[in-house]
Parts: C-alpha cells; structure tokens; sequence
C-alpha cells in the first residue's frame, strides 16, 4: 500500500516539478522585493535621507585633479574641492543628526565619475568636472566653483607655444572629458592634421609628454599648472597657449534631489558670503601645497570674481 494512502503511515510530501519549485521561489523573491522596493527607491532619490539611513556620506575625488581633489603624499585625498566636500558632509552630520557619520573617500576616472553618481555608488563629486549641458542630461550641478581653459602642457624645451605649433603633432587628452571633443573640433576646423590619442588620467598623459611619447597635453590650465608643480622637475615643463572655450567646474551631484543641491550650494553661497572661499582659494591656488610645497601662483580669474556674486550654476554650452 501506499504510505500516502494509508492512515496509519505519515504522509510524505509530493515533489513539486523542477519548473513549478522554479516558479514558487520566483514568486516568493517578487513579494520580497516588491514589499522593500518603494523605500529604497525612495532613499535612492533623496541623498539626505540615505546618509542618515547608511549613515554613510561618500566623496567621489580624483587622483591628479590638482589642487581640486588628489592624492597627498601619503596616498590621501586632498585639495580645495575635497576640503569643501568635507564642510558639506559636516552639514550633514547637523542636518540628519548623525555625529557618528562616516565619510568615505572613493577614486573616481574620468570616465567612470558619472556613472557611479547616477547609480549611487558616491553621493558627490569634488574633482575637475565641466558642468555642461550633455552631461546636466545625466546629473544635477552644483554652483560653479572654478573657471578654466583648454590650453597644453609641453617640455619646456620644444619650441611650442600655442596650437598653430602643434600642427601634425602627437597631441594626447585624459579620455572622457570635454577636451577631446574640444580638441577634436578645432582639429578639424582649422585642418591642423593634430595625431589626438587618449590617456586614462592625467598623470599618464603628463608622463607621455615627459617621456617625449606625445609633443603636448590639451587639458584644462589649471590641471596643468597642478602637474607642472607636482613634476620631479617643474623648469622642464610649461603651459602654454591661449586658452581655448572656457568652462566651469561645479561638484557633480544625482538629478531630481533638490534638498541635497540646496544644501551643497547654500555652503557654497556661506563661504563666498564670508569671504572664507577667497580663503580657501588663496590656500589652494597661491600659497605652497602638498605634496612638494609647490606653488600653482594662479590668480583668481574674472570669470569666477564674477559667479561669487551671482552664484550661478549655468553650465558650459
């Protein structure tokens, strides 16, 4: 007799098909997700309300973005936009009643910074990114907080001086910035025959110009002025160039989180107000930085004179 027949035996379970056990756990994972899903969708959305959920605050910085966000020289981040990134995480700190937040440095590339913004993985950028209009397709800007110019690093030494010099020349550009595409235009505009390749960042770019690998490298002037500084040698290197399409840079945050950019650009707007950005910049931009005491010596241009009053976060056509 059956033992699932028979009253006397304990009755053993069926065994549900492979396709219909498939089925269930399907099932059974939709209801999990579907019951936790809107609140995570929702602290998604809202960085505030995810720091004080994590209570975890994450900074995206850059490696060589002199005097932005770098590396010291004990392989921790600093610079005038991971400093201000810090003011904000102690805004938040009040803010969320979180005194026991973490701040957490994450490395970031050119071509991997928006990305993890949009996907949560940091919660703010504080490198040497262009607020312009494509990329505003994908993340929210904060105020403006720098001005800058495609112009060229070069040996000291090679006779270059501007971008008439650098026709049919190896010119190379960190990949995934707007200098490329800036490059690339004039390029051909202008019919110079310029040989355009791609570095992963630029301390690699700087290093195929030292090496004598590329004739220059097209970057943002202040980047420039960063590497030169920070070279084994600075006399060997110049920027040289008029500077071409001036940009603004701004802190990278998530699209459609207005209470997280009103609180990033209120800090803003209480250190230009205060006379504390003057400060910063002064130490960042005119005085001896790590990790060699070097002095950048770039004055404060009228581009950003200017956006310390009007605050704005107008991005680069």
């Amino acid at each position: 007799m059956r033992a699932d027949l028979n009253p006397n035996l304990p009755a053993v379970p069926r065994l549900l098909p492979a396709t219909r056990l498939a089925a269930a756990a399907s099932l059974a994972l939709g209801a999990l997700f579907a019951a936790t899903a809107p609140a995570h969708a929702q602290v998604a959305g809202d960085t505030i309300a995810k720091v004080k959920q994590s209570g975890t605050f994450t900074i995206a910085y850059r490696e060589s973005s002199i005097p932005f966000s770098y590396l010291d020289g004990t392989a921790k981040p600093t610079g005038m936009g991971w400093e201000i990134c810090n003011m904000i995480a102690d805004k938040l700190k009040t803010l969320t009643g979180r005194s026991d937040l973490k701040v957490v440095g994450q490395s970031v590339t050119s071509a991997n910074r928006v990305p993890l913004v949009q996907n949560g993985t940091v919660d703010i950028e504080c490198g040497s990114t262009t607020n312009n209009s494509e990329r505003g397709k994908q993340v929210q800007f904060a105020t403006n907080y720098f001005y800058t110019g495609t112009r060229f690093l070069v040996k000291a030494d090679s006779g270059i001086k501007g971008l008439a010099d650098l026709k049919g020349k190896n010119v190379v550009i960190t990949a995934g910035t707007t200098n490329m595409l800036v490059m690339r235009r004039v390029n051909q505009e202008q019919d110079l025959g310029i040989n355009i390749t791609s570095a992963k960042d630029h301390a690699e770019a700087a290093l195929l110009v030292q090496s004598g690998r590329a004739d220059a490298f097209a970057m943002d002037d202040i980047l420039l002025y960063g590497l030169k500084a920070s070279a084994r040698n600075p006399a060997e290197l110049a920027v040289v160039g008029d500077a071409i399409q001036v940009e603004p840079y701004a802190f990278m945050l998530r699209r459609d989180d207005p209470a997280f950019k009103k609180l990033v650009d209120d800090t803003l707007a209480e250190l230009a107000k205060s006379g504390q950005f003057e400060k910063l910049y002064t130490k960042w931009f005119l005085s001896p930085i790590p990790p060699n005491n070097m002095n950048l010596n770039a004055p404060m241009s009228d581009e950003l004179k200017k956006n310390l009053t009007e605050l704005s976060d107008k991005p680069a056509t």
